[in-house]
């Protein structure tokens, strides 16, 4: 990952930075490798992350279409 220092404002590309980690999902892996998860742990997760992304997307789609 790069960015780039304009103008020696390093808080700008800081704030740049914590964006793009962000989007990639730096922050979540990095909080889900601080403690060790067992497997179905991580299952039930999983399953949970998906249901909720699937309801989410449901209720973007009745606003959106209204059906």
């Amino acid at each position: 990952m790069l960015v780039y220092v304009r103008d020696n404002n390093v808080d700008q590309a800081l704030r740049a930075l914590k964006k793009k980690m962000q989007r990639e999902g730096i922050f979540r892996e990095i909080k889900l490798r601080r403690h060790f998860e067992k497997p179905s742990e991580k299952r039930v997760r999983e399953i949970s992350e998906a249901i909720r992304r699937t309801r989410k997307l449901l209720k973007k789609r009745m606003d959106r279409e209204g059906y």
